[in-house]
C-alpha cells in the first residue's frame, strides 16, 4: 500500500517486540542486581579460620625461636579469655 514504508510488516512487530521485551529484561536485571548490591549483609568469616594470633605463634615455633612448652602455654592463653589485664 505505501511504497515508503511507513506500515509495520509482520517481521518489524517481531523485532519491536524482542527488542521491547529485552530492554525491560535488562532493566528488571539491573534493578535486581542493585537492590541485592545495596542489601547484602556482610557475612562473617568462616568458623574455622585460624586466628592471626594462632598462625604467628605456630610460625615461631616452626623456626624453633619458642619451645614445645612455652607454645603449648601461649596457645592455651590465646584461646581461652587471656589474661584479664585491667586496672585498679
Amino acid at each position: 500500500m505505501y511504497g515508503n514504508r511507513h506500515d509495520m510488516t509482520g517481521w518489524d512487530w517481531i523485532g519491536y517486540a524482542t527488542g521491547t521485551v529485552l530492554f525491560w529484561a535488562l532493566l528488571i536485571t539491573l534493578g535486581v542486581l542493585l537492590y541485592r548490591a545495596l542489601t547484602r549483609v556482610p557475612q562473617p568469616p568462616p568458623s574455622d579460620a585460624v586466628p592471626p594470633s594462632e598462625e604467628l605463634l605456630a610460625e615461631r615455633f616452626a623456626r624453633g625461636e619458642i619451645d614445645e612448652e612455652e607454645y603449648r602455654r601461649r596457645l592455651t592463653v590465646l584461646r581461652s579469655d587471656g589474661p584479664r589485664l585491667t586496672k585498679h
